[in-house]
């Protein structure tokens, strides 16, 4: 795997209500990044969001935040991607995980949506490919299957919040080498377990 970077997506829903919940983790990710490499994300109704650019290394990287509903995220994806030429392989999308906890992030080249109605409207946007990277940022679960709606639609706990933005961290830091393809670098530097001092939950 040594694909560059043409575009990284944060998935999330749009409004007031849903600002800082469990399932705008990939949005968190993405705004977060846009602060600390000088980007500004501006509304770009072309493409059902907010867009912006950054430098990432030798990349320059483009930005998206679709402000569809999370089950529509594709609408924004889809043709941003097909104006710009920008292909699967060359797109990271940052989501929400419920199978990993929080602090704990893992990066992903391809496979399902995992139930996830992101990725779902992703793939399809994407003329069903799934050859594109994941940012999984773990969010924890609730224990059971009835809880998860509610459960993804609200605030995290301080603590978890704290392991979350943690891991978005880490994350951010290891960006450089997302977009100039040095993915197994960044696997093994991402992927490493936390110490205590690093990670408020850990795995």
């Amino acid at each position: 795997m040594n694909n560059r970077l043409k575009l990284i997506v944060g998935l999330g829903n749009p409004g007031a209500q849903y600002a800082g919940t469990r399932h705008n983790a990939g949005e968190d990710f993405v705004e977060s990044l846009a602060r600390r490499f000088s980007g500004e994300l501006k509304p770009d109704s072309k493409y059902f969001g907010r867009t912006g650019q950054i430098q990432l290394g030798s990349q320059t990287v483009k930005l998206l935040i679709p402000e569809t509903y999370m089950n529509r995220s594709g609408q924004s994806v889809g043709p941003l991607a097909g104006f710009f030429k920008i292909h699967p392989e060359e797109i990271l999308i940052a989501h929400d995980e419920l199978d990993l906890p929080p602090g704990t992030n893992r990066l992903k080249f391809g496979g399902g949506h995992g139930g996830h109605n992101g990725l779902k409207s992703v793939i399809a946007s994407l003329g069903n490919s799934r050859d594109f990277y994941r940012l999984r940022i773990g969010i924890g679960h609730p224990g059971s299957a009835s809880d998860v709606v509610d459960y993804v639609l609200r605030k995290a706990s301080p603590d978890d919040q704290i392991a979350i933005e943690r891991g978005i961290d880490k994350a951010i830091a290891l960006a450089p080498d997302f977009a100039d393809g040095k993915w197994e670098q960044a696997m093994k530097t991402l992927h490493t377990k936390a110490t205590p001092e690093d990670q408020t939950v850990s795995e």
